[in-house]
């Protein structure tokens, strides 16, 4: 006796073959889903807007993003448009709906943020109610991790310390000095093979904006007197600094000593810690926050002290007169990073000649 399975596959059938529409169709729908997968869950494209990163990344620079290095981080707004910026045109229309949002969760990485690593992380200041965007809307940014959760960061005349100890300034970093010459001038031609920019002159006294590695030839033109950094006074008050409170008189070259909050980290709440970490507790841990005379009250309960529910980290750019960076919105939490730099995959000189409009010497270069 034969037995006939429902599940034998007919001798005789045939596959019906697919029209071109639906090959075509098939093969957008997969190149979006994969493109999507590696987009959300591996790399990401940026482009540097700014000159914050000037030495180490050029404007027009193109990267690749590793989102896998620090663990790929989930939508906030899971629902818009592919490929495209939270917001386009002139008019700021939405590429998201915000009527869904999720928590914040990030899945295993490869590593954690290191110091000295080049992150691309989104901007803290639009936590503010006034831009009224979540997390992965806000504009994203580029700058060096100097300080990780737990540590101690000083800035003294414009060097950073960690814990005490000075912190490596990147190989490329520049910062601004008043450069003084005997009264002739300096060839322009020179300044821009060393990379220097002139922000400004008055006769023999120049503003110039250095890279560390041609400080040593400039200091030796024959027409040069003295080259001097830069730097504001301490305890000269910046009202557009963090914590922006006159009880903590920092400036962009000294500031601090500052802890970077931690998860787990318990700190007592008093007039000075509050002014510290109250955006951190109420803003990016969201919570409500009362000040009551004496008393704290964080939802509703008075409370003497607050265990962080994030890590935080300190950004800043390697053009430390030109970058608006942590000194001026403060430390960067975990669920604000998008990934870590990689590499330099193409790189387009805006003011450049049809021949020389794109910086070859950059394509494919690793970031450090």
């Amino acid at each position: 006796m034969k037995w006939k399975l429902p599940f034998t596959k007919k001798a005789n059938g045939i596959k019906p073959k697919k029209t071109k529409t639906r090959e075509w169709v098939d093969a957008i729908l997969f190149a979006l889903i994969a493109s999507t997968i590696i987009r959300g869950l591996l790399f990401s494209a940026y482009a540097i807007p700014s000159d914050s990163m000037k030495g180490t990344l050029l404007t027009g620079d193109y990267l690749f993003v590793s989102k896998i290095s620090y663990g790929p981080r989930m939508p906030f707004t899971p629902v818009s448009v592919p490929f495209l910026e939270s917001t386009i045109t002139k008019d700021s229309i939405k590429t998201y709906w915000d009527g869904i949002k999720l928590p914040y969760f990030r899945l295993p990485g490869l590593t954690e943020v290191k110091k000295g690593d080049v992150v691309v992380f989104n901007k803290p200041e639009e936590a503010d109610p006034s831009y009224k965007r979540p997390v992965d809307a806000r504009t994203n940014l580029i700058k060096r991790c100097q300080a990780t959760p737990g540590d101690r960061l000083t800035i003294v005349n414009g060097q950073v310390y960690i814990n005490g100890k000075a912190a490596p300034n990147a190989e490329k970093s520049q910062t601004t000095y008043e450069v003084v010459t005997n009264g002739t001038d300096i060839n322009p031609q020179g300044l821009k093979d060393l990379n220097i920019e002139v922000l400004g002159q008055n006769a023999s006294t120049y503003a110039m904006t250095v890279p560390k590695s041609s400080l040593a030839t400039l200091k030796g033109f024959s027409n040069i007197k003295s080259v001097t950094p830069v730097v504001q006074t301490p305890g000269d008050y910046d009202a557009t600094v963090f914590p922006h409170n006159e009880k903590f008189k920092w400036n962009q070259d000294n500031f601090g000593p500052l802890v970077m909050p931690k998860r787990g980290w318990t700190v007592p709440l008093n007039d000075s810690t509050m002014v510290l970490y109250r955006r951190a507790i109420e803003l990016y841990e969201n919570n409500k926050v009362e000040v009551k005379g004496k008393e704290v009250l964080i939802n509703g309960k008075k409370a003497d002290t607050y265990t962080f529910k994030m890590n935080y980290y300190w950004m800043m750019g390697d053009n430390r007169h030109n970058s608006l960076d942590s000194r001026f919105w403060g430390y960067v939490p975990e669920d604000h990073v998008v990934g870590k730099a990689m590499i330099t995959w193409m790189s387009i000189d805006s003011a450049g000649t049809f021949f020389d409009k794109i910086r070859w010497n950059r394509i494919f270069r690793t970031i450090n």
